[in-house]
């Protein structure tokens, strides 16, 4: 459950809805349920007093002889009516005639008639509220004449309340012309408060469809935010990313906003460093022709040598800028490629042409990459490996954290107070590499920015036997779909922002 709860957004807001509706129901039953009874009471206690004042109307104006049908036909499955010849004022004794009274099955043709099986289960109920003596919590009360203004007959009638525990229980004796008395007693039980089956049912329901649009709505919240994730992963992984919408609420339209900025000003700054870098080796090449020219009348040939190898040199640097920057220029497209396949056919590319190279193999994995940016990446470090150990060993290994590609060889390795300073370019270790063999030191630090667009890195680690050069690559997040997007509006874009550029 914790798991769940610090995984989904969706799953947090259906538990909040959920618990203020619990809370919710919880405060009304404490401000409701005795109210509710209250009210019950009241309208049970009209009804009652008004079939009552019927009843005794009704037996003013017909004749005594049809007075036993009358009452009979007024009985209900919670309610009796008799007739007596004086006042009992013995609430006690009365009580125990009306629990008689409401033993007594109704007649045959109202039972007939009725097609609610529940009044024959409330009719046993009412009998069963008045067995014996009064309740041993409560007092036997005596009757109280009650006010001109609850009883609508002109006589006074008598009241009295049956208290007994859930159960809604009165008395009425009232005085006919011929001196006689109608007694009636109503007893019915009331439902076991609020949380009866069909509340809960309707709880239950109220909770599923509340569950249902919240996920709803947490699922529409969070989805802007699972796009400016992928597309945040995707432009980490050096892939050109189309530019969000820019629509919803103010909150997730900003973000948008800020992001689609942000991603326009690093493709700015990407193509103002690689034209800027392009421009420098442009721009050194015509010194550098001259001072060629100058060299070639020096007298001395030993000094010559020294400045026209000194000038080779500074030429390698800057056709080797120049070639990183148009490499840099070039937008490769982001594809699937089968990862396995490409190392193990670049391994076999390169012992062909007479390097020692070998492929240890490993799982046949799927990934989404820059392939030809990739292969330049492990070349380098394959034929660094071959140059200083004679020898190269490739393998790929997956796990949770990621994809690693591994390249070990047999050399001298390299100084461990040195080994964050090689990536650096142009930079060489003269001890164990020189300029016939170790290049000019661009090598190292191409291969790191090509990973570092990938989202991944290269690590370096003397193993006692030669150096183990790792390119650890992040699992690919899923690809940027079209579909995150509409069609994007110009003004969201700063002004002479690019609308895309490679990362590389």
């Amino acid at each position: 459950m914790n798991a769940l709860w610090n995984r989904s957004l969706a799953a947090r807001f259906v538990a909040v809805m959920l618990l203020a509706l619990a809370l919710s129901q919880g405060v009304s039953v404490l401000l409701f349920s005795t109210e509710r009874d209250e009210a019950l009471m009241r309208s049970a206690k009209a009804e009652f007093l008004s079939r009552c004042a019927s009843v005794a109307k009704v037996l003013e104006s017909t004749p005594s002889a049809v007075h036993r049908d009358i009452l009979s036909a007024s009985d209900t499955p919670y309610s009796r009516s008799w007739i007596s010849q004086e006042l009992i004022t013995d609430t006690a004794a009365w009580r125990h005639i009306a629990k008689a009274r409401l033993a007594q099955p109704l007649p045959t043709i109202q039972k007939v008639a009725s097609s609610n099986p529940r009044d024959e289960g409330e009719e046993a109920a009412s009998a069963a509220i008045l067995n014996g003596a009064p309740h041993e919590t409560t007092t036997v009360q005596p009757w109280f004449d009650l006010p001109p203004h609850a009883w609508p007959l002109a006589r006074s009638a008598k009241f009295l309340y049956l208290d007994q525990p859930n159960t809604v229980g009165m008395a009425v004796t009232v005085q006919l012309p011929d001196g006689t008395w109608l007694n009636t007693v109503f007893s019915k039980k009331l439902a076991n408060g609020l949380w009866t089956s069909r509340s809960m049912i309707s709880l239950a329901l109220t909770a599923a469809f509340i569950s249902l649009c919240a996920a709803w709505i947490a699922q529409a919240m969070t989805r802007p935010m699972r796009h400016l994730a992928a597309a945040a992963e995707a432009l980490g992984r050096g892939e050109t990313v189309p530019p969000l919408a820019e629509n919803g609420p103010a909150d997730i339209r900003n973000t948008a906003e800020a992001f689609n900025r942000m991603q326009a000003r690093l493709q700015r700054f990407v193509e103002d460093r690689t034209r800027m870098l392009a421009a420098i080796g442009h721009d050194l090449r015509t010194p550098l022709t001259s001072l060629r020219l100058r060299a070639e009348f020096v007298s001395d040939e030993e000094t010559r040598e020294k400045m026209l190898a000194t000038l080779d040199e500074l030429r390698q640097m800057t056709e080797a800028t120049l070639a990183f920057s148009r490499d840099q220029a070039v937008a490769e497209p982001t594809r699937n490629v089968n990862l396995t396949a490409l190392v193990e056919s670049l391994c076999d590319d390169l012992a062909e042409i007479g390097l020692n190279v070998s492929f240890a193999g490993g799982a046949n994995l799927s990934y989404r990459c820059r392939a030809d940016a990739l292969k330049r990446a492990l070349r380098n470090l394959i034929e660094n490996g071959v140059r200083y150990g004679e020898r190269a060993s490739v393998h790929i290994e997956s796990s949770s954290a990621g994809v690693s590609i591994i390249v070990e060889d047999n050399g001298p390795g390299i100084p461990e107070q040195e080994i964050g300073r090689v990536f650096a370019p142009f930079f060489r270790l003269e001890d164990s590499r020189n300029r016939e063999t170790g290049g000019i030191g661009l090598g190292l630090s191409i291969a790191r920015d090509i990973v570092r667009h990938h989202g991944g890195d290269i690590s370096l680690r003397n193993t006692g036997s030669g150096l183990r050069a790792t390119i650890v690559l992040p699992h690919a997040a899923a690809a940027v779909e079209d579909r995150w997007n509409t069609p994007h509006e110009a003004g969201a874009r700063e002004p002479g922002a690019p609308a895309a550029s490679p990362a590389e």
